[in-house]
């Protein structure tokens, strides 16, 4: 049975390069979300040749959708008509804006020296093929197979998912009874499994001055050197703690075991958004975004207390300090049972597949498990996927060919697995 599949699944490389190359080919970036309806109707419409019921989903309401950007998910679901799990395979088809410093066209998916390029390659649309000819090689397979599979293709993960995974746990499209176990083909590297990621809290600061001419600045008060004055106390009073907390948690990259603050976003004084030069102004409002990753043995109240403290500090001792803060984005730490069916499946798989034993890690950054896991309740979700984490989001984004054939093959195996089968019997 394993030689026989894994064998099927190679014999599609050609098949799995060309659907990696044509979703590449559609350029949804986010924001604002371009092509997500156009990218999710190719999906669909595949997998319902295949023999999948189909349906399309709309994200409305949430942050970004409207008429020009629909946040347009793909659901497509297989059931064998035999009683069993669901598995179900959930990607996200948007990604991140181009950047600079490509020396290739990022959606021509071009192949070279055994890589795909592509902006979206390895995050994540060459996971989203591998779960698709995992998924038809199974059904193609003639094995009885029992129970049902699902695929997903969800908008939004690059700015947290609120339009595609969480709205559709919300409709209860990600819990228990209709899916058991879901796996998320994030470029984690092809060798581990992730079970969970550290917390995130996102806020923009700002703060606020007296506006008056720029000749005469002592005339009003500049947000811009009140907030100077906050990062100063962030980098003097607070970053070097960070560094010595350090999680249990089996986080990738080593520094990422620490608790780390970014400052995601800074402007003050006038708007940037016309031509010529600007008036002179003390500005009256400067606002900065943090990012602010904590661990799983911290506590939410005691991190967002950390900053506050400085700030009233500040506001306390600095003659004309005033700030407003407000929350972005709250994510609290997941961490799922490594020893859980999904875990355990996808761990046996990979020590098939490639002879080694399976990395057990978590992610530096969040992803879609947060909503699945918070929100839909269901715990038994691993991220599993052919890219290498560090390519994400870079220029000249790729994945390596081989480890798309050995992912397709795996997603296979523990699919086998959480299905009830002996999938490792020759």
């Amino acid at each position: 049975m394993l030689d026989a599949l894994a064998g099927q699944i190679e014999s599609r490389r050609d098949e799995l390069i060309a659907l990696t190359r044509d979703l590449v080919a559609f350029p949804t970036v986010n924001p604002p979300g371009e092509a997500y309806t156009e990218c999710a109707g190719f999906l669909g419409e595949r997998l319902r040749r295949r023999g999948f019921e189909v349906s399309y989903i709309r994200g409305e309401g949430t942050p970004g959708d409207n008429d020009r950007y629909p946040r347009t998910n793909i659901l497509a679901r297989y059931d064998t008509g035999r009683p069993g799990a669901c598995i179900h395979f959930n990607g996200h088809i948007d990604v991140v804006e181009v950047g600079r410093g490509w020396t290739r066209d990022p959606f021509a998916g071009e192949v070279a020296g055994g890589r795909i390029y592509g902006r979206g390659t390895c995050d994540m649309k060459a996971g989203i093929a591998a779960s698709v000819v995992a998924a038809e090689c199974l059904i193609d397979s003639g094995m009885p197979l029992c129970g049902a599979i699902e695929i997903s293709g969800t908008v939004d993960e690059e700015s947290g998912g609120f339009g595609g995974v969480a709205y559709m746990a919300r409709q209860g499209l990600f819990s228990k009874p209709r899916v058991d176990h879901v796996i998320i083909p994030e470029p984690l590297n092809v060798d581990r499994v992730c079970i969970g990621h550290r917390g995130v809290w996102w806020a923009e600061i700002e703060t606020f001055g007296h506006i008056a001419h720029g000749c005469m600045p002592f005339l009003g008060d500049c947000a811009i050197r009140h907030m100077g004055a906050f990062l100063d106390r962030v980098e003097r009073d607070l970053l070097p703690g960070l560094v010595g907390r350090r999680t249990d948690m089996p986080v990738v990259p080593d520094g990422a075991r620490a608790s780390t603050l970014n400052f995601n976003a800074i402007h003050g004084g006038m708007s940037e958004d016309h031509d010529g030069l600007m008036s002179p102004c003390v500005p009256d409002s400067c606002r900065l975004t943090i990012d602010r990753r904590f661990l799983v043995e911290e506590n939410l109240d005691d991190v967002r207390g950390e900053v506050v403290d400085l700030l009233d500090g500040l506001r306390r001792t600095r003659p004309g300090f005033d700030y407003a803060i407000r929350d972005l984005m709250i994510v609290l730490p997941v961490l799922a049972d490594r020893d859980a069916p999904v875990p355990k499946a996808v761990s046996s798989a990979i020590e098939t597949i490639l002879a080694k034993k399976a990395e057990i890690i978590c992610s530096p950054g969040t992803y879609d498990q947060k909503h699945i896991s918070r929100i839909g309740h269901l715990h038994d979700c691993v991220a599993y996927g052919p890219g290498i984490l560090d390519l994400a989001h870079q220029p000249d984004e790729f994945v390596v060919i081989d480890d798309l054939v050995h992912s397709a093959q795996v997603m296979a195996l523990a699919t086998l697995d959480l299905m009830g089968h002996d999938a490792f019997s020759r």
